[in-house]
């Protein structure tokens, strides 16, 4: 396996992101989409983590199964919300004994139900971050929101949070976008804060409308106007697929001209838009 920050000095990367499968049939379809992603030579993958910790086991569970069974390096999504120091400690024994070398440290949403609630040793990303550090032994990542976290104050102040988390992290993956403009203007504001640590750009094909816009606006990520009137009154699934990718592929191509160090496919746990993407640029599969 290999540590991201590795790859990333290496070259370009190219990566998937699943959500851990709540179901034997859901964990069927997921395995089919791995192989099916598989001839594509991702870099590396990532596995989210609930709310509140919710997927801590399936979470856990799929990452060990892909170190094992695969030949995918894959990445852990933690949280600070509803993690002690020494909850935190076990779930890195495990990945650690496993041979797990990536982290993704997010600050996490807490559950919606607050009987669900526990404690935390965490208020911040940061403070997870440097434990990580302190501790040794991980590649660490941390989340970017090129159009600012919706709970930030301002975009200057959600940049100095980001510079702050990359002086400590090794490099950051950004919630999807769909407009090249703010990732690129996000690059010159840290570079201005003198932070230069790789951001990968997130990539979200619209497949489904109304799915992508509320996760849009959940992530404060803005759904464009020009997208929108592509869409409108495209009622045929394959034809709402379809432009999505176009505008994807579109968006990929603008982010590599740009200099973006790679593209992390948000793939919804399918693999037909991300492979058609691929086609359209050119990427290499077998």
């Amino acid at each position: 396996m290999a540590r991201i920050i590795d790859l990333l000095a290496a070259g370009r990367t190219f990566s998937f992101e699943f959500f851990p499968p709540k179901t034997d049939a859901a964990q069927l379809s997921l395995g089919r989409t791995i192989a099916e992603l598989e001839t594509l030579h991702p870099a590396f993958v990532s596995v989210t983590y609930g709310a509140g910790g919710s997927t801590r086991e399936r979470t856990r569970d799929l990452v060990v199964w892909m170190r094992k069974e695969t030949n995918i390096s894959p990445m852990a999504h933690l949280t600070c919300v509803g993690h002690t120091r020494a909850d935190i400690d076990a779930i890195l024994d495990t990945y650690q004994a496993a041979g797990i070398e990536n982290i993704l440290a997010l600050g996490g949403d807490p559950p919606t139900d607050p009987a669900d609630v526990r404690p935390s040793d965490y208020e911040y990303a940061l403070d997870l971050v440097e434990h990580l550090r302190n501790r040794g032994g991980f590649s660490i990542g941390v989340a970017a929101h090129p159009e600012g976290h919706p709970r930030s104050a301002s975009r200057a102040a959600d940049r100095k949070f980001l510079a702050d988390k990359l002086r400590h992290a090794d490099f950051a993956i950004t919630q999807f976008f769909f407009e090249a403009e703010h990732y690129v203007r996000m690059i010159d504001e840290l570079a201005a804060l003198g932070v230069s640590k790789p951001v990968i750009p997130g990539i979200m094909p619209v497949t489904n409308r109304g799915q992508v816009q509320r996760m849009a606006e959940l992530s404060g990520a803005v759904f464009p106007a020009w997208l929108a009137d592509r869409l409108d009154g495209v009622d045929d699934a394959d034809e709402v697929r379809r432009i999505g990718v176009d505008a994807a592929t579109e968006l990929c191509a603008e982010l590599l001209a740009a200099g973006a160090p790679g593209l992390h496919f948000y793939t919804l746990n399918r693999s037909t838009a991300t492979r058609e993407i691929y086609a359209n640029l050119g990427l290499p599969v077998s």
